[in-house]
């Protein structure tokens, strides 16, 4: 019997149509550039053209980059005042869920103090070790007092916690009276049990779609890196950061130690958990926090990476939103301590033991007054105020804030999934397989993951020991 030569040999069309066809479908797959290769892409095209708008005056370039960064930075701050109430409004009632919810609280706040001192010895040592204030070149000219609703005392800062009223608080973005709001009817939907649940559902359901909105917000980050680093280059170029180049340098080294020396030393020894695997989970939101300048802004990625490290969903709900508009060991610790010491070298004004003491205080109490924002002007001049040195000193450090702000964010964010993770593994409560297990990811996975209500129609993990159902 003959064989039909379609059939049996090698070169017919029939034995190699599987490669032709599935090499057209390889080729139409594009590669997805990774969240922090875009990052990295618009720092670096932000430099170019903030430069170029600089040097070669060009004015519509320059005030293009300065639209793109206003608006990206506004798009964060049109999410800031609902995202940190209904947070915080469920992170509260979230702890019933929780066993010894009161222990880890303190425990919480505790490591925040904790965290925070650390932090301010750091800044007051690298500080009195370079002088930064002294032989800066600055002329007088530079020093001005900020504007009226930059500036913070003590008074302002406990009389400002309680609001006049239920709107200001979210028209003029006083993120402080917020908070108060939302631990206020936190706390009262506790007490009021089965009666409040509808009310919860609906904070639950507008939270949902706060945090995916702001995952829309968050994915434009690239775009407003060029935007925002576009700007600082082309407002101030390179000889601000000449003229406040060891200012910098210790702001940047300061935090560079909490970040990476201090932060590690606590994982390994007191979580006993991996340091290197903590931050190939957490990366994405410290990369994030740097280009955005705004731990409010990042809280729902940094929520994310907090519970994919192993952090008990219930307890991670409180802790992140609580260590996003509190724990501010860059801006609050590391900063207004070489702050407070480069004003007073600037103005001559010498500083003793007890000096260095009210700032280790306030930076340890007071850090509630950076309240998440892009900026630390506010807790700059409650250091200042409280030590009785000029104010016209925060004008020296505007121009130069914008590139400062951006390594302070990032040791802020990085601080507030730190605590989390050893505050549950003190407890026993860390699912410490899943902190193994977690990596980095990109922003569109991390947006496309279910939302609780999808993920309780699949079979869940053991829940971890001290977690209710």
């Amino acid at each position: 019997m003959s064989v039909s030569p379609s059939s049996s040999s090698p070169s017919s069309p029939s034995s190699t149509a599987p490669d032709t066809s599935a090499a057209p479908r390889s080729a139409r797959r594009i590669p997805k550039i990774p969240f922090w290769a875009q990052i990295l892409a618009g720092l670096v095209l932000g430099v170019v053209l903030g430069w170029a708008a600089r040097n070669w005056d060009v004015a519509w370039l320059g005030t293009t980059l300065d639209k793109i960064g206003e608006i990206f930075v506004q798009l964060l701050k049109l999410a800031v005042a609902p995202l940190v109430f209904f947070a915080i409004t469920i992170s509260i009632t979230n702890l019933r869920n929780v066993h010894n919810a009161a222990r880890l609280a303190t425990r919480t706040l505790l490591w925040f103090m904790a965290t925070s001192l650390i932090a301010v010895v750091i800044g007051l040592a690298i500080g009195l070790l370079t002088s930064p204030g002294s032989g800066t070149g600055i002329s007088m000219k530079d020093a001005e007092k900020p504007s009226s609703d930059s500036t913070g005392s003590w008074l302002d800062f406990l009389t400002g916690i309680i609001p006049t009223d239920v709107v200001t608080p979210f028209t003029e973005l006083k993120v402080l009276q917020i908070v108060f709001m939302a631990v206020v009817v936190g706390i009262a939907a506790l007490k009021l049990g089965a009666k409040a649940e509808p009310i919860l559902q609906l904070g639950e359901s507008i939270l949902a779609l706060l945090q995916k909105a702001l995952w829309w917000i968050i994915r434009l980050a690239p775009i407003g890196t060029i935007g925002l680093i576009g700007t600082a280059i082309k407002d101030y170029g390179w000889d601000l950061i000449g003229s406040y180049a060891t200012f910098t340098a210790d702001i940047y080294v300061g935090c560079a130690l909490v970040l990476f020396v201090v932060y590690p030393l606590l994982l390994g020894t007191v979580a006993k958990v991996s340091p290197l695997q903590f931050f190939r989970g957490a990366w994405p939101a410290i990369q994030l926090a740097f280009v955005s300048r705004s731990s409010v802004g990042t809280m729902p990625l940094t929520q994310k990476v907090t519970e994919r490290l192993g952090v008990p969903k219930e307890y991670a709900s409180f802790a992140v939103p609580f260590g996003s508009t509190t724990k501010m060991d860059g801006c609050a610790s590391i900063y207004p301590a070489i702050a407070a010491i480069f004003v007073a070298e600037f103005f001559h004004i010498d500083m003793g033991i007890k000096e260095y003491l009210l700032i280790v205080f306030v930076s340890v109490i007071g850090s509630a007054a950076t309240a998440g924002l892009t900026g630390a002007t506010v807790m700059l001049t409650l250091t200042l105020s409280t030590l009785g040195l000029p104010l016209e000193g925060v004008g020296l450090l505007l121009a130069i804030d914008p590139i400062l702000d951006m390594m302070r964010t990032a040791t802020n964010v990085a601080g507030q999934a730190v605590i989390p993770v050893l505050v549950s593994a003190r407890e026993k409560i860390l699912d410490r397989e899943a902190f193994r297990t977690a990596r980095s990811f990109s922003i569109e996975e991390a947006a496309a993951e279910p939302e609780p209500d999808e993920a309780e129609q699949r079979p869940s993990a053991p829940t971890p020991a001290g977690v209710g159902a």
